[in-house]
């Protein structure tokens, strides 16, 4: 008799908003919420409200995906573990996240940032599926990149934090950039809090010739050619609300892409064209809430994995 699948919920934690779904996987969602990301005390809360109200509607899910933006510790060892850790956003550094949303629950709890877990979404659902090396790179908020090597995510002391790399200046532009760490990182030049402190719009505002899109492609274009060059990957996909919201930037950013590898590979006949390789995700802006359901799945096969009993041999 074929098992039924179980019942997840998934928790994505945003810079500026939440979304929480419940389901068995993404052709099953039974319903969705999204909530305003304020306060640690009063988002967690409402996300907690959210999970309660669940439990007693549809019965407790056997396993949660909490997909959370960072940065995180993620090392299971560490006595912070699950902890949001030196956030730019106020109030959020050192908040426990992973420990407030599995407090008093049964289910098992599958955690990481929101990028990673798109990355895995978009493995086991979407444009990367049986793909064992490819790159999700998300722009809205901040610019963060999930990157899977042989099938695995990559990670070690931490995890990936490519959005924060140093990148060359266009020839004249001195704009000093928007990340309070970094300044002129990639993710203060194209994020769009980045682009909106530039010139003053929103992202989704501005017109698709403005000026601005040359420097936020071209920033992109080299933290995409540092991936092709440290990890390979097979397919490139771009998201986030700032993509989403102009489409036509992938176009630029392949563009940059090309001319800062300068020929050095063939891009073309290794990844059977750029337009092929560097593509929007297949899963679209559903990208981030199904991440959590991909945590949350591969939380209870883990699981499941470790439960198993070996079986006898005659």
């Amino acid at each position: 008799m074929m098992r039924m699948r179980p019942l997840m919920a998934g928790v994505e934690l945003g810079g500026t908003k939440c979304i929480c779904v419940i389901g068995t996987g993404p052709d099953d969602i039974r319903d969705q919420v999204w909530l305003p990301t304020a306060s640690p005390e009063v988002t967690l809360g409402s996300i907690v409200s959210v999970l309660d109200a669940w439990s007693h509607q549809y019965g407790a899910p056997e396993s949660i995906g909490v997909a959370s933006f960072g940065p995180l510790d993620l090392r299971k060892e560490s006595p912070t573990f699950g902890r949001i850790t030196a956030s730019a956003k106020e109030g959020w550094r050192d908040v426990r996240v992973l420990e407030t949303l599995s407090r008093g629950r049964s289910s098992t709890v599958g955690f990481n940032t929101d990028v990673n877990a798109a990355a895995l979404a978009e493995g086991r659902w979407g444009a990367a599926q049986g793909l064992a090396d490819f790159a999700y790179v998300t722009v809205g908020t901040g610019v963060g990149v999930g990157i899977v090597a042989n099938g695995a995510l990559v990670g070690g002391c931490h995890h990936a934090e490519l959005g924060h790399i140093r990148v060359a200046r266009l020839t004249g532009d001195t704009w000093a950039g928007s990340c309070v760490f970094h300044g002129d990182c990639v993710e203060g030049l194209a994020s769009g809090p980045a682009i909106r402190a530039r010139v003053g719009q929103p992202a989704e505002e501005i017109d698709s010739d403005h000026e601005v899109w040359e420097p936020v492609a071209d920033a992109l274009g080299q933290l995409l050619h540092t991936l092709v060059f440290a990890t390979a990957p097979r397919r490139i996909l771009i998201g986030g609300g700032v993509v989403a919201g102009r489409p036509e930037l992938l176009d630029r950013v392949r563009h940059r892409l090309l001319c800062s590898i300068n020929g050095y590979i063939d891009v073309e006949a290794m990844t059977g064209g750029v337009d092929r390789y560097v593509i929007a995700p297949g899963l679209g802006v559903s990208a981030g809430p199904l991440g959590a359901l991909a945590l949350a799945a591969d939380a209870a096969e883990s699981v499941m994995h470790t439960n198993k009993l070996p079986i006898a041999k005659p």
